[in-house]
């Protein structure tokens, strides 16, 4: 028994310690390019979801915002809100985002569930820091934002054909309502 102790322990931990460090996939998907020149502190602030895939975590969700701003330790406040129309009711999740490699690269990785973490990629944005093309780690990930309820429909068309073009099924977007 204790032989057998000796080997399913340590094979049990090895397997859990797979399945940790496979969920945190802060990649970016192929053919993708974070924004380079990334700008954090123009970044920060109240941002709508325009669109977005049928998430597990978003699901049934709109009025959904993320609100980022910086921690004292360098890393940055992640703050998404949205109401659940179905339940009615108004759901709320922090988190913490940090840069992948240099401030400049848009590339970062974001827990709400440490030490489970993933990517999230600004693979496009307009000059002034208004809308914003967000990819995570995969083509199952994707978001439009912008720093009103609306977007111009240039920058819808221009953010499509991006994802589109990295491999993204934009059709199964969903468009976020805001009231």
């Amino acid at each position: 028994m204790k032989t057998l102790q000796k080997i399913v322990i340590p094979v049990s931990l090895g397997i859990i310690g797979l399945l940790i460090l496979n969920s945190c996939s802060v990649g970016i998907p192929k053919g993708a390019t974070a924004v380079k020149n990334f700008n954090s502190g123009k970044y920060l602030g109240k941002w709508y979801e325009i669109a977005r895939f049928d998430y597990k975590f978003e699901k049934d969700m709109d009025n959904v915002t993320a609100t980022y701003s910086k921690n004292p330790d360098g890393s940055i406040k992640v703050d998404n809100k949205g109401y659940n129309y179905v339940k009615k009711e108004w759901k709320e999740s922090i988190g913490e985002a940090r840069f992948v490699n240099e401030e400049t690269e848009a590339r970062l990785k974001v827990s709400f569930f440490k030490p489970i973490w993933a990517g999230y990629n600004v693979v496009d944005i307009d000059d002034d820091y208004q809308y914003a093309l967000v990819m995570g780690n995969s083509l199952k990930y994707l978001w439009i934002l912008s720093r009103t309820k609306e977007i111009p429909e240039s920058i819808r068309q221009r953010f499509l054909e991006k994802a589109k073009k990295v491999g993204y099924n934009t059709d199964e977007l969903i468009w976020v309502r805001h009231n």
